[in-house]
């Protein structure tokens, strides 16, 4: 039987993150994706020109529809726009006992904002504690904690295990905003570093969609039934293979995307 990941998050019109980038990876990585959509963004490599978000009553319709029929292994969620909508995803995911990646998505490579101000604090308080792993970047984390950025690896493991005290089992603290030619993720728990994973930092704006792309790819590994540690892993060099080739896509004037199926095909 395929195994399955559900991703619950925005669409992006431009192809390259959100949904979109979600279910590229998850089929890339051998796993039969399925959807929730929470907003719709007219958005492109250049900027978010429009967010109109599901009604509360289709995004509970749809999650309710997938998990009633298919056996979803692990799930992601992404963009959740309003303290509603994640009231809304919360109260439908109460029954479900699978892993859950938990991307704070807050901004897009453009700067446009997709989390409201007020949302913060629903998402710490029904999401987070529900969370197998939160995937944030050092912008995400610093404003889910009210400080400042983490400037190298150790503050970065202080940031996730501050964030683990809010509830979450793990928190994969990722490095891409960092400085330095090497980029470090780091995957932390309650008690500290458990695993670093690194890669040389690369010269290239074509990054859309790598957040959304990273957490999706967890997810695949959790619903293949993957330890956490070996699903970061796995999504790690898949990620890093999709950034080495994004060059070669051409796809918009802006921040392009990944090759998504750089396994498959040469841009």
């Amino acid at each position: 039987m395929a195994a399955i990941a559900l991703t619950i998050a925005g669409s992006d019109s431009g192809g390259g993150a959100g949904i979109q980038a979600d279910l590229k990876a998850m089929s890339a990585l051998g796993v039969y994706g399925a959807s929730v959509i929470s907003a719709v963004t007219a958005q492109n490599t250049l900027a978010v020109t429009a967010v109109h978000g599901i009604p509360l009553s289709v995004i509970r319709a749809q999650i309710d529809a997938v998990l009633n029929d298919l056996d979803v292994g692990a799930i992601k969620i992404g963009m959740l726009a309003t303290p509603e909508i994640i009231e809304t995803v919360a109260d439908a995911l109460s029954g479900y006992a699978g892993p859950i990646v938990l991307d704070p998505v807050m901004i897009a490579k453009s700067g446009d904002a997709l989390l409201a101000g007020d949302a913060i604090q629903t998402l710490m308080d029904l999401l987070i504690p529900r969370a197998t792993v939160l995937t944030p970047n050092l912008p995400e984390a610093a404003r889910l904690l009210g400080q400042s950025e983490a400037q190298s690896p150790d503050e970065m493991v202080v940031q996730g295990q501050a964030l683990c005290a809010k509830g979450t089992a793990s928190v994969l603290m990722k490095g891409g905003h960092g400085q330095g030619e090497i980029c470090h993720d780091l995957l932390v728990d309650g008690s500290g570093l458990v695993d670093e994973f690194t890669a040389q930092r690369r010269n290239t704006k074509n990054t859309h969609g790598t957040g959304c792309t990273l957490s999706s790819s967890i997810s695949a590994g959790l619903a293949k039934g993957l330890s956490l540690r070996d699903s970061v892993a796995e999504a790690h060099a898949y990620l890093q293979g999709a950034i080495a080739q994004a060059d070669g896509l051409c796809v918009g004037q802006g921040h392009g995307p990944v090759h998504h199926f750089h396994r498959v095909w040469s841009a």
